[in-house]
Order: structure tokens, then C-alpha cells, then sequence
């Protein structure tokens, strides 16, 4: 194929958009100047091309900031056809509402539990990509990471700095809840981040352990109390029981 010189008045068109910060546009721009068959399409259909290149560079530009501070474990994850294998037994029609991420406008809970190998983390890392794709901020952290975290805070007197991040995400995911020792301060610890989001932001727990256990992890029966209604009062419910996906076989 023949090269293409573009005449000045391109080369200044291409370079206004990239001084407008639209080198989505001037780069689509420039792709159909440089083809020979471009003008098979339409007007609308050129324009719509240059828009939808400049929109789509955009979007993915921020929904990769927003996943890179989500710090997910499985950056990949998405509700595909296996969800409807009838060996996981999972709720399918939950599932499905609960991607459209409206429960989040309301401040709900999600609680997910099961056994080992189910793929609580990695539905729980799909519903945090469905928040990405709207753009809310969301956060995934293991149990342990976040007492950690906390230890560390306190210990450079950033510790309601921390509290108050928490506090803002749109999304806050808990995983592995119950394989840590929620000794006097650790419960107070867990209370101040679950307190600082009741009835504003969304939470997701997710633990192996069925619901019923959740109490006797509290060293303090009144911090079990009170994180425990904070948690569980109008949450949704997702149980998996179904094969385990580490090992389908």
C-alpha cells in the first residue's frame, strides 16, 4: 500500500487534538486520513469512529486506575458461562442482580461463604469489576492485611487517615474473614472500619465459615454484637457449595 502524505492542514487538525489532550481522536483522525478506503464509510460513520476510539482510550485509561487501587487478586475475573454449571450450584439469578451493582446505591452488605475452592475470592473479585466498570472506588483485602494495616497505622499515627479511606470506598471487600484472632484490639479495629461504613457504603465479607460461626471469632462479646448487626442486618446471602473449582476433577 502507498504511503499517504498528509497535507499542513491535517498535520494541524492532528495536532490541535493532541494539544486538546484527544490523541484518541487525532490518532483515529489520522488512521482514516492515511486509508485509501476510508471514504466507503459515511460521514456519521467516520465521526462516530473518531468519538468512539477517543472514548474507549478514555474509559480504559480510568478503569485501569481505579482496578490498579482496587488491588484485587483476580484482576481477570468476570461472571462467564461457568457460573452456570449446575455442578457449582450457585445462585445464578442473585448473581446476576447483584452485578448490576444497585444494592450499592443502598449501602448493602454481601456475605460470602462456602467451602474451600468454590470461588468465593474470585466471585467476589467479578462483582468488584462490575463496580470498577462503573466507576466506584472499591478495595479488596484479605482479614489479615487490614488488621496489619491497622497495626502499622497506629503505629505511624496515620490511623484515621486509614479509617477514613476505608471509610470512603464505594465497595469494601473482606476476605478470608474468621482464619484470624479478633483478640480485644483487632475487635476494635474490625468495629471502626465496619461502623464507619453501616448504612453508607457497601461491605463484602467473604469467610469459609457459615454465618452461625461468625460470633465466636469476637474475644468481646459486645464488639461481636456490634460489628456483628452491623454486618449482617439487611446483607444479601451468597452460599457456594458447589464442586471445587481448584479441583474440577
Amino acid at each position: 500500500m502507498r504511503t499517504i502524505t498528509l497535507t499542513t492542514e491535517e498535520m494541524v487538525l492532528i495536532d490541535r487534538l493532541k494539544q486538546m489532550k484527544m490523541s484518541g481522536m487525532a490518532e483515529a483522525y489520522e488512521e482514516q486520513l492515511r486509508n485509501p478506503n476510508a471514504d466507503l464509510s459515511g460521514f456519521y460513520d467516520r465521526f462516530a469512529n473518531i468519538v468512539n476510539f477517543e472514548w474507549e482510550l478514555r474509559f480504559n485509561k480510568k478503569f485501569n486506575r481505579y482496578l490498579k487501587k482496587a488491588t484485587l487478586r483476580y484482576p481477570q475475573a468476570s461472571f462467564d458461562e461457568t457460573i452456570y454449571d449446575p455442578d457449582r450450584r450457585l445462585d445464578t439469578e442473585t448473581i446476576e442482580q447483584l452485578s448490576t451493582c444497585k444494592w450499592l446505591d443502598e449501602g448493602r452488605n454481601l456475605l460470602i461463604t462456602g467451602a474451600t475452592g468454590a470461588g468465593k475470592s474470585y466471585i467476589s473479585n467479578a462483582l468488584c469489576i462490575a463496580a470498577i466498570k462503573q466507576f466506584r472506588t472499591v478495595k479488596y483485602i484479605r482479614a489479615n492485611t487490614m488488621m496489619s494495616e491497622m497495626d502499622q497505622a497506629r503505629i505511624k499515627s496515620t490511623y484515621l487517615d486509614y479509617v477514613n479511606h476505608m471509610a470512603r470506598l464505594d465497595l469494601l471487600v473482606i476476605d478470608d474473614f474468621g482464619l484470624m484472632d479478633l483478640d480485644l484490639d483487632k475487635c476494635r479495629d474490625f468495629f471502626e472500619v465496619i461502623d464507619s461504613r453501616d448504612n453508607q457504603k457497601s461491605t463484602i465479607i467473604v469467610s469459609q465459615l457459615p454465618v452461625k460461626a461468625w460470633y465466636d471469632l469476637f474475644a468481646d462479646n459486645t464488639y461481636a454484637d456490634a460489628c456483628l448487626d452491623r454486618i449482617i442486618h439487611k446483607a444479601f446471602r451468597l452460599e457456594l457449595n458447589g464442586k471445587n473449582m481448584r479441583n474440577p476433577m
